[in-house]
C-alpha cells in the first residue's frame, strides 16, 4: 500500500449527520456554498429511504502541517474556531448539508424550487404513499412551506394544513426533521394512538411506515473515504478537483487562500485590490489585462519568488501547481507587489512596443507570467528602460508566439524563461532556449485561416507594428484607435470575388490575404475586384491624392501593382514573401524552407528574398 493512502470505511448516516450538526465534520473554506434545490433535495431523501447508493464522502483529516480555514456545513449554528473537527469533507458536501438540514433541523430550509424562487420549507413524508409501490417514492416526499400550509389560488385556497401536530397525524405526514429523534418519534406515534388507538389502521400503517422507511434511514451507511492528514497539498488539490468533476475546478489559488487565511491573511481581498491598482496603473488604458485572473498572478509570485531564493542559493525556479502550493505568506508579501508593478510594465511593452493591443489580440496570455515577471526583476535592477532589455524581450516573445511553443503544459518553459531572461537582461547570458528551439515553416501560412491560432494573432500585430493605415479614413493604428473604433480582420482579395473566380480557397482564406480594416471600411469594399474596389475608395476619399491612396494599401504589404490588375498570384506571392521577412526581423533568426520543394509546390513558387 502507498504511504499515505486513504483509507475506506462505512459509517451510519445518522452518525455522520450527528457529527456534522456538531462541528466534528466541518468544509474547508475554499468549498463552494451549498446549492441544492428543492427538487434535488427530495432526491436523495428518496434515495436514502429506498436504501439506493448516493456515492462516497471524501475526507481530509484534520491536524496534520497543512492548516486551513474552515467553516461549519451551511445550518450549523456553531463558530468552526470553537470546535476543532476531526475531519474536513472535500467531496459530498451536497448531499450531507441537504439530509443535514431537511432531516436534523427544526428550522425550514432556506432553497431554491426548480424556477430559481427562494423558498423556505419543510419535509415531509407521506406515509401512505412511501407504502404504495404504484408511487413513485419521490413523489413521496413533500416539501411545504414554513408555515406547512400548502395553498393555490394566490392562497385562496387551501390544499394541505399540517401546522400542527394533530393535522400532521390527521394527513399521516411524517416530518422528516425527526427522522433521527427518538424521542419525537416516540411522541408523534404516542400522538396517533392517542387519536386512533392501538391495533387501529393507523397505528399498523405507521408500524409499517417506520419498519420499512424510518429503519432504512436510520441503518444507512454511507461510504467514506479519509485521506490521512499528511496527504500532500498538491494531491488534496488534485483529489478535489477529480471528485468536482462536474462542478467548477477548485484552482490552486483557493486553496493557498485557505492556508494563508489561518495566518489571518485575506488573500482574495489582496489580489482584488491589487487588480484595481494593476488596471489604474497602465498608462495605456485598453482591456489587455482585463482576464488577468488571481492564479496567473499568483503562479507570477511563485516563479518571482523561487527565482530570488536560487539567487541566494535555496532551492530551484519552479512554479508548478505544487510550488505555488508552497508558497509561503511572507514571500507573497515580500514579492507581490513587485510582480504587481512588473505585469503593468509587459502591459505597457505589448501594447506600445509590440502593437498587441486588446486581450482577444494577445497570442498567448501564458506569456504573461515569465514576462510580467522579467519586468519585475529589471525593475528592480534598474533595467527595465534600456533597449538591450526591450530588445531582448522582444526577441523572446515573438519567437514564443512565432514558433508557437505555448500552447501545451508551460511551468518548466516559464522556469527556463525566467532565468534565461534575467541573464539577458543582467548583460550575462544571450542564449535564451525559448529562442533556440523556435522555427517557423513557411507552410504554416496557408495553415492559418481563423483568429484561433497565436501565429495567427501575432503576425497581425507584426502588420500594426509596421504602421499600417486603414484604406479609407487613413488612420494609423494605435491603442487607441484600435479600442475605439474595433478593427476586424478582412480579406483583401474579397471572399465573394474570390469564389467567383474559382481561386484556391486554401490560399485566399489563409492570413495572407487578410488584413485589419475597420468595419465601415470592409463594407465599402464589399464582394468586388480590387481594381473596382479602388476607384470606389478613391470617390470616398475626394481629398487625398491617388499616391496617398497607393501608400494606405501598400501599408498592409501589399504589391499595388498586382492588386490593382486583379493580378492574385503575384500578389499572394510577394505579400507570402514580405509576410515571412516580417517573421524573420521578428524572430532574429532566417526562415530555412524559404525556396523547398515543399514551398514551391505549395505556393507555385519559391519565396526567396527578392
Amino acid at each position: 500500500m502507498a504511504k499515505n493512502a486513504p483509507t475506506s470505511h462505512d459509517d451510519d448516516i445518522s452518525e455522520l449527520i450527528r457529527d456534522v450538526s456538531k462541528g466534528r465534520y466541518q468544509l474547508p473554506d475554499f468549498q463552494r456554498d451549498w446549492t441544492w434545490d428543492d427538487d434535488r433535495i427530495k432526491g436523495i431523501i428518496a434515495s436514502l429511504t429506498m436504501a439506493y447508493p448516493m456515492g462516497a464522502v471524501m475526507c481530509l483529516e484534520n491536524g496534520g502541517d497543512f492548516k486551513l480555514k474552515r467553516r461549519c456545513f451551511a445550518g450549523v449554528e456553531i463558530d468552526a474556531e470553537t470546535v476543532e473537527p476531526d475531519k474536513l469533507v472535500l467531496d459530498g458536501q451536497q448531499r450531507l448539508t441537504s439530509l443535514y438540514l431537511s432531516l436534523c433541523c427544526k428550522k425550514p430550509v432556506h432553497t431554491k424550487n426548480a424556477r430559481g424562487d427562494e423558498r423556505r420549507l419543510f419535509y415531509y413524508a407521506d406515509i401512505r404513499a412511501c407504502l404504495d409501490d404504484g408511487v413513485d417514492r419521490v413523489d413521496a416526499i413533500v416539501s411545504v412551506p414554513a408555515n406547512r400550509i400548502v395553498t393555490q389560488n394566490i392562497g385562496r385556497d387551501i390544499l394541505l394544513d399540517i401546522s400542527t401536530r394533530e393535522k400532521e397525524i390527521e394527513q399521516m405526514m411524517f416530518p422528516l426533521n425527526i427522522a433521527f429523534d427518538a424521542s419525537e418519534r416516540q411522541s408523534w406515534y404516542k400522538g396517533i394512538v392517542r387519536m386512533y388507538g392501538f391495533d387501529s389502521p393507523e397505528e399498523s400503517l405507521f408500524n409499517e411506515f417506520q419498519h420499512e422507511v424510518l429503519d432504512t434511514i436510520e441503518s444507512y451507511r454511507l461510504p467514506v473515504i479519509t485521506l490521512s492528514k499528511a496527504t500532500p497539498r498538491e494531491a488534496v488539490c488534485r483529489v478535489f478537483e477529480n471528485v468536482n468533476t462536474g462542478g467548477v475546478p477548485l484552482t490552486v489559488f483557493e486553496l493557498v487562500t485557505a492556508s494563508f487565511a489561518m495566518d489571518g491573511f485575506r488573500l482574495r481581498d489582496d489580489w482584488e485590490k491589487r487588480f484595481r491598482r494593476i488596471k489604474e496603473d497602465q498608462r495605456v488604458v485598453t482591456d489587455i489585462l482585463d482576464k488577468l485572473d488571481a492564479t496567473t498572478f499568483l503562479t507570477a509570485v511563485t516563479l518571482y519568488a523561487s527565482f530570488m531564493a536560487k539567487q541566494d542559493g535555496k532551492g530551484f525556479v519552479g512554479c508548478k501547481k505544487k510550488d505555488v502550493l508552497a508558497l509561503d505568506l511572507d514571500s507573497y508579501k515580500l514579492y507581490a507587489d513587485t510582480v504587481q508593478e512588473g505585469f503593468v510594465l509587459a502591459a505597457e511593452f505589448l501594447i506600445v512596443n509590440e502593437h498587441i493591443f486588446r486581450a482577444r489580440d494577445l497570442p498567448y496570455s501564458t506569456q504573461l507570467i515569465p514576462l510580467a515577471c522579467a519586468f519585475a526583476h529589471a525593475k528592480s535592477s534598474g533595467l527595465a528602460n534600456k533597449q538591450t532589455t526591450k530588445d531582448a524581450l522582444h526577441r523572446w516573445l515573438w519567437c514564443g508566439i512565432l514558433g508557437e511553443m505555448y500552447g501545451g503544459a508551460n511551468e518548466t518553459r516559464y522556469a527556463n524563461d525566467m532565468e534565461d531572461l534575467a541573464a539577458a537582461i543582467d548583460g550575462s547570458g544571450s542564449q535564451m532556449r525559448t529562442v533556440n528551439a523556435a522555427y517557423f515553416q513557411t507552410p504554416r501560412l496557408l495553415g492559418l485561416q481563423t483568429r484561433n491560432s497565436a501565429a495567427y494573432k501575432g503576425i497581425m500585430a507584426l502588420i500594426y507594428r509596421k504602421n499600417c493605415r486603414d484604406f479609407i479614413s487613413g488612420q494609423p493604428t494605435n491603442a487607441f484607435e484600435v479600442m475605439a473604433k474595433r478593427p476586424d480582420i478582412h480579406h483583401i482579395f474579397p471572399e465573394a470575388y474570390c469564389i467567383k473566380m474559382g481561386l484556391d480557397r486554401t490560399r485566399w482564406n489563409s492570413i495572407v490575404n487578410k488584413t485589419p480594416l475597420l468595419p465601415s471600411t470592409n463594407r465599402t469594399i464589399g464582394g468586388k475586384a480590387p481594381s473596382e474596389y479602388f476607384q470606389r475608395i478613391c470617390r470616398e476619399c475626394p481629398n487625398a491624392s491617388q499616391e496617398e491612396l497607393k501608400s494606405r494599401i501598400k501599408s498592409h504589404l501589399v504589391d499595388f501593382d498586382a492588386f490593382i490588375s486583379n493580378d492574385f498570384d503575384s500578389y499572394f506571392i510577394a505579400r507570402a514573401k514580405a509576410f515571412l521577412d516580417l517573421i524573420e526581423e521578428a524572430m532574429g533568426k532566417p526562415i530555412s524552407d524559404r525556396a523547398s520543394d515543399e514551398v514551391v509546390a505549395k505556393f507555385g513558387a519559391s519565396l526567396e528574398r527578392a
